[in-house]
C-alpha cells in the first residue's frame, strides 16, 4: 500500500510540474506575434516565413492545454484526500471546459496553414475566423478562470502551504488565467507561461513531499 501510495503521489507530482513546462515551450516557440491581437497581417506572414513552425507549435499549444486538464486533475486529487468537496470539483469541471475551448484555438490557426499551403490567402483566412474564435477565446477565458478561483479558494482552505507560498501560488494561478484575456502576444504567451510555472511548481513540490499520507488541515492557513 506504501509503495502504491507513494507512486500515486509521485505520478501526481510529475505531472503538475511538467505542464508548465509544456506550456513555456509552446509559447516561446509560437512565432511572436507584435501589437495587439488578432492582427491579420502579422500571423499571415509569420505563417508565409515558417510555415512547419508554425503547425508543430500549435500542436504543442493544444498539448499543453491537455498537459493542464492532467496537472489540475492531479491537484484535484490531492485536494479531495485533504477534504475538499466541492470547490475543486467544480474547479476542475470548469478548467476541463475552459482548456478544452483553448485547445481548439491552435485547431482554428490551422487555417491560414492551409491557405499557405494550397497557395490561398492566408490574411484573408485568419480574418474569416474572427467571428468564431474571438468568442470562443474570452468564453474559454472566462471559464478557466472562474475554475481556477475555485481550486484557488481549495487551495488556501486545504493546501498546507504556509500563508506567504499559498497566497503566490493562487495570485500566480490568477495572473495565469487573467492572461488569457489580454489581447497581446507578450502576455498571453509570457507571462501566462510564466505564472504557471511559478503557480504549479510550487504546487508539484508539495504533492510529491506528500507521498500518499493525507495532508493535514491543521497546516492549512
Amino acid at each position: 500500500m506504501a509503495d502504491f501510495d507513494r507512486t500515486k503521489s509521485v505520478t501526481r507530482a510529475t505531472l503538475v510540474a511538467i505542464a508548465p513546462v509544456v506550456l513555456f515551450a509552446a509559447m516561446i516557440w509560437h512565432p511572436y506575434i507584435a501589437g495587439r491581437l488578432p492582427d491579420h497581417h502579422a500571423i499571415a506572414e509569420a505563417v508565409t516565413d515558417d510555415p512547419t513552425r508554425w503547425g508543430l507549435a500549435h500542436l504543442a499549444a493544444a498539448v499543453a492545454a491537455a498537459a493542464l486538464i492532467l496537472a489540475f486533475i492531479a491537484i484535484r486529487g490531492v485536494l479531495r484526500e485533504a477534504g475538499d468537496k466541492a470547490w475543486s470539483a467544480i474547479g476542475l469541471g470548469l478548467i476541463v471546459i475552459g482548456s478544452v475551448a483553448y485547445a481548439v484555438l491552435p485547431g482554428m490557426e490551422f487555417a491560414p496553414f492551409a491557405a499557405v499551403e494550397s497557395g490561398a490567402d492566408p490574411e484573408a483566412a485568419q480574418a474569416a475566423l474572427d467571428a468564431w474564435f474571438v468568442p470562443v477565446l474570452f468564453v474559454g477565458a472566462f471559464t478557466f478562470a472562474i475554475g481556477v478561483l475555485c481550486v484557488g479558494v481549495a487551495l488556501r482552505r486545504y493546501g498546507a502551504m504556509n500563508p506567504t507560498l499559498g497566497w503566490i501560488v493562487v495570485g500566480a494561478l490568477i495572473v495565469m488565467a487573467a492572461s488569457r484575456f489580454v489581447p497581446f502576444a507578450a502576455v498571453q504567451f509570457y507571462v501566462q507561461s510564466a505564472a504557471a510555472l511559478i503557480a504549479l511548481w510550487p504546487l508539484a513540490w508539495v504533492v510529491w513531499t506528500r507521498r500518499g499520507h493525507a495532508i493535514s488541515q491543521s497546516e492549512s492557513p
